[in-house]
């Protein structure tokens, strides 16, 4: 077993990357107060080649310092807009026939280990702010609501952290060359 070296891993140049096909998934920051998450976000974002990233409300947007520092370039390389309206961008959304799809605890929560996205379909993923989590009005135009199970004591994990784990899991339902 070796270690790759940064040249073994042969990553794609941005303008490569911006050529490649994308997945058909769409990410909404809802009101994501903090620059260091949202850097995050866009990173992990180009990881796993998401289409498109909204920064919604008062979320932080690039050029943002903090943003930088976690994102380390993929701001350069994920399409992204700055919207003020969240509301407004769902509505959009669901109008083009994108399924609006939320992460947060509700009763009425599908555990995110038993969906299976449609593959033909395109979703956009809301996350919301590290407080107060998705706003109320875009929370009841969700077509689905999903939860990641916890069982510990807190009831929450990082922003940056759920979307990891919920763009890592619906990822793997589109398939992709690694280099094209």
């Amino acid at each position: 077993m070796k270690k790759l070296s940064l040249e073994e891993l042969n990553r794609m140049d941005v303008g490569s990357y911006r050529q490649v096909p994308k997945i058909p998934l769409i990410v909404i920051l809802d009101n994501i107060r903090s620059g260091l998450n949202v850097g995050s976000i866009f990173r992990t974002s180009d990881a796993f080649r998401i289409e498109k990233i909204y920064c919604v409300g008062i979320s932080a947007v690039p050029p943002h310092r903090e943003i930088l520092k976690t994102a380390l370039g993929a701001t350069d390389a994920v399409d992204w807009e700055y919207r003020k309206e969240g509301v407004e961008l769902a509505r959009a959304l669901k109008k083009e026939g994108v399924k609006l799809i939320v992460l947060e605890q509700a009763d009425s929560s599908v555990d995110i280990a038993h969906f299976t996205p449609e593959t033909d379909q395109k979703y956009a993923v809301v996350f919301g702010n590290e407080v107060g989590g998705v706003s109320d009005d875009i929370f009841h135009m969700a077509d689905r609501v999903l939860e990641i199970p916890q069982f510990g004591t807190k009831h929450s994990l990082n922003v940056a952290v759920c979307a990891g784990i919920v763009l890592w899991k619906l990822s793997a339902f589109w398939p992709k060359e690694k280099n094209n």
